[in-house]
């Protein structure tokens, strides 16, 4: 039973520090390439499309389990410590209220998968 509770304390810790990530990242204080970095974190995170798809055994969630988190340790160097602290404490207020909807994030994501779609419909319909 601890080792559950512990498991879900950790899952709501990555959560807010994600979404601390997200804040971060439009956060005017943080250099641009901090800001970059944090959003490429957050945005393969989010993103259905892995560099190693989740449907090959143990392969597919290795990169989830060692990429997010050495991105994500790799940004919190990059961003001063009171940026993170503030925007900490943001994201748990809002993660305390309600979801946050992430509207441009899913468009980009729905738009991406129609143009793979559109293409692989293209490339299907010139074979035959």
């Amino acid at each position: 039973m601890k080792l559950l509770e512990s498991w879900k304390n950790r899952a709501i810790g990555l959560k807010v520090e994600v979404y601390a990530l997200y804040l971060a990242y439009k956060d005017p204080r943080v250099p641009w390439y901090s800001r970059l970095m944090a959003a490429c974190v957050v945005a393969y995170l989010f993103s259905p499309i892995d560099l190693i798809p989740d449907f090959i055994p143990i392969l597919g969630y290795l990169d989830d389990l060692i990429l997010v988190p050495i991105g994500i340790a790799l940004v919190l160097k990059m961003i001063p410590t009171e940026v993170m602290d503030d925007c900490r404490e943001k994201a748990k207020e809002v993660l305390g209220k309600d979801k946050p909807k992430f509207w441009t994030g899913a468009g980009i994501v729905v738009f991406i998968w129609l143009i793979l779609i559109t293409a692989i419909l293209l490339i299907v319909f010139r074979i035959f």
